[in-house]
């Protein structure tokens, strides 16, 4: 998986009115849990576009005042008037330690049911995905090539050993419908689209609720409503 480097700073404080002084000066709180201990910095907001601002997942490289951790971005909170970047959560990762991911999914080739007339169904354009760090992979990539009027590639025609999704076997991740097919589609997967996010994000969230327990009230500080 691509990394990105981040150079940060310590806080002196964590309470609100810290946050808000970061703040106008164009930085970001931040808090780093999962480790021996949690840890609370900053940095300047222009140092995350490349992190937040993308489709992409990145390993950070967190280096703040020589004491240089990995971590992934957990959470991140945006101002609900202006968009501006409030708080980053990051989660440390350790090399032999599974991590879960959400990554998304690249399709390759032109499906000869799309030649023929038919619509492609993108239903899963990110899959939560678990993994030690050095087996998740940048995207899930699939070859739609031979996917004709009526079929569809599923989570279990993905599974490899080197990681495993949170999500059923039989879960449609694409595939090829006629325009009609497409429309009841869509309408069945409004009803459950919700159950579906919610089971996953929740097993998600199973995997690493001991950690974030740790985070603590010195964390619930680091998000306030917006001022």
């Amino acid at each position: 998986m691509k990394t990105l480097a981040i150079s940060a700073k310590l806080r002196n404080g964590t309470g609100k009115t810290d946050s808000k002084a970061l703040r106008n000066q164009g930085n970001v709180p931040c808090v780093l849990y999962g480790g021996e201990k949690q840890v609370c910095f900053y940095a300047h907001e222009n140092d995350f576009r490349n992190l937040v601002y993308t489709p992409d997942v990145f390993i950070v490289e967190l280096d703040i005042e020589g004491e240089k951790y990995q971590a992934v971005m957990q959470d991140l909170q945006f101002h609900p008037a202006t968009d501006k970047l409030l708080h980053l959560d990051f989660l440390q990762i350790f090399d032999d330690k599974e991590v879960t991911m959400t990554i998304p999914v690249h399709l390759e080739g032109m499906s000869i049911g799309i030649r023929n007339g038919g619509v492609l169904s993108f239903r899963r354009r990110k899959i939560i995905t678990r993994a030690i760090p050095g087996n998740l992979p940048d995207y899930i990539e699939i070859n739609i090539e031979d996917l004709d009027i009526g079929q569809s590639i599923f989570i279990k025609d993905l599974r490899v050993d080197k990681y495993s999704f949170l999500a059923l076997d039989n879960a449609v991740v694409v595939g090829v419908r006629t325009a009609r097919e497409l429309i009841i589609e869509e309408e069945e997967e409004e009803e459950l689209e919700g159950e579906i996010i919610e089971g996953e994000e929740g097993a998600a969230a199973e995997e690493t609720k001991a950690t974030e327990k740790a985070e603590g009230e010195a964390g619930s500080e680091e998000k306030p409503a917006a001022e």
